[in-house]
């Protein structure tokens, strides 16, 4: 039996199918390459490239492959987009999750492990957010995966397919060479355009746009800047590869959040890249951008007591280090 990986060919999911990969597990992806690479999977990994939504293609694969567990990356992830297409989100990262789903179960599927997203918290209400707190989304990215969330336990309930949804914040970094066993790829985040902060700042440092913006200075924080928890890309791997293993053994469902469990401010991103890159990082001051937090840090004492998680690349230094020795390697992207 295989694990079905959605969205595996994206920045997230790549590094997750290979580190799957690397520990001899039964891989197969699907991605449409709206937004993922093909170049970012192994030969050795079965490829379908089509859409989530698309119940013959799953059928393909259930069928080719059988599918017992999956993890559920594929999705539309920008915040400002989807305050301006809030239906374009709604359609994707909800809807064709219900079709998915619906197809999927006819095949013996019995666990998911679902990418979500700290949005689903909404503004904080304390310096760090556990699972506990209001779930009150600020922008439609962050109500789609939360109404997936529902669905989930609705899905429980009915059908005893158990899952796990992960709420993580920012995903950063990259896979180098020698992080994983065989190290035979390097992996990191291409996406375009690009709306992260951190290959921002990078592109500016390797002068492929003349500034980075900032946007808002006057959010209740030390700096005025926005503090987002910034979560390696291979500690993220690492926890949905647990959670899959959690619910393998039998595991109840869970909501769990995925952090830092400190929180970096926009200038101190952009200082940090200076001090690693060595370059000069032009920076322009603009208004805040429509449903932004000030502040999102994660309570992750869950992801250890359920999961065994913590994470291991908890420097902003070190995250930086490897997204940039990422993007000087491929300055182009795959």
């Amino acid at each position: 039996m295989s694990i079905l990986v959605t969205g595996g060919a994206g920045y997230i999911g790549s590094v997750t199918v290979e580190a799957l990969r690397v520990s001899g597990e039964d891989v197969v992806v699907l991605d449409d390459l709206s937004a993922g690479h093909r170049k970012a999977i192994s030969p050795d990994v079965a490829f379908y490239e089509g859409d989530t939504g698309d119940a013959e293609i799953l059928r393909k694969i259930t069928s080719e492959h059988g599918v017992t567990q999956m993890i559920h990356f594929a999705a539309f992830t920008s915040v400002p987009e989807s305050v301006g297409e809030p239906l374009k989100y709604f359609g994707n990262n909800t809807g064709k999750v219900v079709k998915m789903i619906d197809t999927l179960r006819g095949g013996g599927l019995k666990n998911i492990v679902f990418s979500s997203t700290a949005a689903v918290y909404g503004e904080p209400q304390s310096p760090a957010i556990d699972e506990g707190h209001p779930k009150n989304p600020c922008n439609p990215y962050g109500l789609s995966k939360y109404f997936v969330e529902r669905i989930l336990d609705w899905v429980n309930s009915a059908c005893g397919i158990t899952h796990v949804a992960l709420r993580y914040f920012n995903a950063s970094g990259a896979l180098t060479k020698g992080k994983l066993s065989d190290g035979s790829l390097m992996l990191g985040e291409d996406h375009h355009p690009e709306g992260h902060i951190i290959p921002l700042v990078l592109q500016a440092a390797l002068g492929q746009r003349k500034s980075v913006s900032i946007f808002g200075t006057d959010y209740p924080t030390p700096d005025g800047t926005c503090v987002r928890d910034y979560v390696h890309v291979l500690d993220l791997a690492d926890a949905h590869i647990k959670a899959l293993r959690y619910l393998g053994d039998g595991g109840e469902s869970q909501k769990i959040n995925l952090g830092n469990g400190r929180g970096f401010s926009v200038r101190e991103v952009i200082e940090t890249a200076r001090e690693i890159t060595g370059r000069d990082i032009t920076a322009i001051f603009g208004a805040r951008r429509a449903g932004d937090p000030s502040t999102l840090v994660a309570a992750h004492k869950k992801a250890l007591a359920v999961l065994g998680w913590e994470p291991k690349y908890t420097s902003l230094g070190d995250i930086i280090q490897t997204a940039w020795d990422w993007h000087k390697n491929y300055p182009d992207g795959y």
